[in-house]
């Protein structure tokens, strides 16, 4: 008797495997909506007119002029807020629209909505605003300290054999994602408002929404809209706000979009550092003590500087064991531009002085940086300088001689006809004469999630229905897309969890409960562990499922515990999960006009388990270019305050042309804590790769390059 067996197709698109992105060929051919390209029938065209000062006092706003337009249908000012006047990530200490002191320039003064654009941007010129000057304080030592680290680790009166010593500077970055700010508010009609915004954080916009509005959440539904890059720089409010106003108040739907030099106004930047660092060894090489004084310029209001100066502190050390530890790291307000999230947190800042001190150490040893780098590498079992032991993996020492072993880059031959392959480029300063090739190591390392206390946790709602027959599998989380493939990496886990093909990941919205922010390397592990939570919660109950019903679970996934450091010592648990990655840079230098040109990058990375291959070195190709930017041209200047080069002219950013081959190897050590073993990705490589660079100019040219970005003359 024979036997007929129906074969179930392979249910492709699982963890682990390479799954195209579904929003790659709508972005390639140009055809997926941000939320720029928004339309609403109907929809007005909002500006904002915003300070020209750094500091001053309002005296007045005549806004009669502006009102009278042909075409406009409001002009409000902080007198139309009706909650809350006040925001901010960790405190609501930044205006809505300012009430009389302007604390940095472009601060929103005053918003219009109108017919069409051009006649808001008129309307606005129209807006006469009165300002009694003040003098702005723009040097970080004059700063108000908002918060300072303490962190006193191991014996304080520990001495050593070999000191160096150093002073190192960091530059302020921009994100600079290519989407500018925007949104499209649309009133219900019944005194509630639906908001379609670019974002990092739905509920938390919906909760600062729902303050300045005096409006209960159920009146403010925040849609996620197409992103076009974060970074950090949409964590905080920025047209949110604003738009919803303008649309409660008009009773029509409403559109913002800030130009390029609005969005270099209009969101927080990378916190610029001054550090002074002391290393103290023992003749072979042990790290006896580091001692580091760290000061941040946050800028004009809080934004996450608390945080992130906590971070630059836990982390001042780099990822070497040390017997003591004298850390004092403090932010600042100042009447600079606003400083908060951005790609690193605060990790990236202290990399660049612990790995040029690492090097500086290494020379006065005579110990190869690299030997001197495996000696004194934390592993597992180890303690942090806030005293947490690392309880997970801590591959350091693997990805050091990893990093070591790769096979580097050809030299330069004698004759070369292709001008792109030398410093300078096409723009033909040199045949070669001149030119001197360095190399350059880094590691660093950073935590995943949020620390300190903090209650992370994320929600995922999934149901599994019939549809004509076939199972259908629906993913609803608020877990912000803002192009790091998440969408993907969800739908591999519901289909590796369920076995089904059918796999929907909904839109984002604040209609299920809060996912958190789409920061902190933290998405994929606590997004991704909701819903693989909630997929084993359905799969348990798929029993029931007939024709005519559905299994639908919600489930919150927490992290474990973690712990406030203490305000004396800087000692306490409070980090979930460590990363790690380590950076090797080639390059060439002109040594006679300080041209460079990055040869290569190369990178060992571990990530505890690779959910997508093609995601997984996408995000570790883009987090080193960041790096390269902050290395060698990403800086926005300022003067008294004022910001010099609002704009990609003036602003640079790494093109394809900057970009050197990355040569990577991705290991995977599972994180015993995580879901699939998995850690963060997206950040790490922006930490080590800078420092690498810098390392490798210094081998090239004998200067000490300790700032960054590195400019022609700190190297010639």
């Amino acid at each position: 008797m024979s036997t007929t067996r129906t074969r179930t197709p392979l249910v492709r698109g699982r963890v682990g495997e390479l799954m195209p992105r579904r929003d790659a060929e709508p972005k390639v051919t140009g055809a997926f909506a941000y939320s720029s390209d928004l339309e609403a029938e109907g929809m007005l065209f909002a500006v904002t007119v915003r300070s020209p000062h750094p500091h001053a006092r309002i005296a007045a706003i005549d806004t009669a002029a502006a009102v009278a337009t042909a075409g406009v249908h409001a002009v409000l000012t902080h007198a139309d807020v009706p909650g809350r006047k006040t925001v901010g990530m960790h405190r609501a200490d930044q205006p809505v629209l300012v009430v009389d002191v302007v604390r940095y320039q472009g601060e929103p003064v005053v918003i219009v909505a109108a017919d069409d654009l051009e006649t808001a941007r008129r309307a606005a010129v129209l807006v006469v605003v009165t300002y009694e000057v003040l003098e702005p304080v723009a040097d970080p030592e004059r700063g108000e300290v908002l918060r300072d680290v303490r962190i006193r680790h191991g014996d304080q009166s520990l001495g050593a054999d070999v000191v160096v010593s150093g002073s190192y500077e960091v530059g302020m970055q921009d994100q600079a994602f290519l989407g500018p700010e925007s949104g499209l508010a649309i009133p219900d009609g019944d005194g509630g408002v639906d908001l379609h915004v670019a974002t990092q954080w739905l509920h938390l916009d919906q909760e600062q929404i729902c303050a300045a509005l005096d409006l209960p959440p159920a009146k403010v539904r925040v849609h996620l809209a197409g992103v076009g890059g974060a970074f950090g720089g949409r964590e905080d409010v920025s047209m949110q706000i604003h738009a919803c106003l303008l649309a409660l108040r008009t009773g029509r739907p409403v559109k913002m979009v800030y130009t390029r030099e609005e969005s270099f106004f209009g969101h927080v930047h990378r916190h610029p550092a001054w550090m002074r660092y002391e290393h103290g060894a023992t003749p072979e090489g042990d790290l006896v003590y580091v001692r580091a004084e760290i000061l941040l310029d946050g800028g004009a209001y809080a934004s996450s500087s608390p945080a992130v100066v906590s971070n630059a502190a836990c982390f001042a050390a780099g990822p070497y064991r040390v017997q003591r530890a004298t850390i004092d790291a403090r932010v600042v307000m100042t009447n600079n531009p606003p400083c908060g999230a951005m790609r690193g947190f605060g990790a990236v800042q202290v990399a660049v002085a612990h790995e040029a001190q690492m090097d500086l150490l290494a020379a006065a040893l005579g110990i190869d940086p690299v030997d001197l780098r495996v000696r004194n590498a934390l592993k597992t079992g180890d303690r942090m300088i806030t005293g947490q032991v690392i309880d997970g993996p801590a591959p350091v020492r693997e990805l050091l001689e990893g990093l070591r072993a790769m096979p580097l880059p050809l030299e330069r031959g004698s004759l070369r006809a292709d001008l792109r392959e030398l410093p300078g480029g096409v723009a033909n300063t040199t045949h070669g004469e001149g030119v001197r090739r360095g190399v350059g190591y880094a590691i660093g390392f950073k935590n995943m999630g949020f620390a300190e206390g903090f209650d992370d946790y994320s929600t995922a709602r999934v149901r599994v229905s019939l549809v004509n027959g076939e199972p259908l599998v629906e993913v609803h989380t608020a877990a912000c897309e803002v192009g790091q493939g998440l969408v993907t990496v969800l739908e591999q886990i519901a289909r590796t969890e369920l076995g089904f093909e059918h796999v929907v990941v909904l839109p984002a919205d604040t209609t299920v409960g809060s996912a958190g922010s789409s920061s902190a390397s933290r998405q994929t592990w606590m997004t991704g562990g909701a819903v693989k939570a909630a997929c084993e919660a359905v799969r348990e109950r798929l029993h029931e499922l007939a024709a005519d019903r559905s299994v639908e679970e919600t489930v919150e996934h927490h992290h474990r515990p973690t712990f406030p450091l203490d305000p004396e010592t800087g000692q306490g648990d409070a980090q979930v999960a460590l990363c790690f990655a380590a950076h090797r840079a080639v390059c060439d230098v002109d040594t006679d006009l300080g041209l460079v040109r990055v040869v290569e990058i190369a990178t060992t990375q571990d990530v505890g388990r690779i959910m997508n291959p093609a995601q997984c070195e996408g995000q570790i190709q883009g987090g080193i270019a960041q790096g390269l930017g902050l290395a060698l041209m990403e800086e926005i200047k300022t003067e008294n305050g004022l910001v010099r080069n609002p704009n990609f002219t003036d602003y640079l950013i790494p093109t394809i042309l900057d970009m050197p081959p990355v040569r990577l190897a991705i290991s995977e050590t599972p994180h015993p804590d995580a879901p699939y073993g998995l850690n963060g990705v997206g950040e790490p490589p922006t930490i080590a790769s800078t420092p690498a660079i810098a390392a490798a100019l210094r081998a090239a040219t004998g200067r000490p390059v300790t700032r960054v970005p590195v400019r022609p003359d700190d190297l010639i």
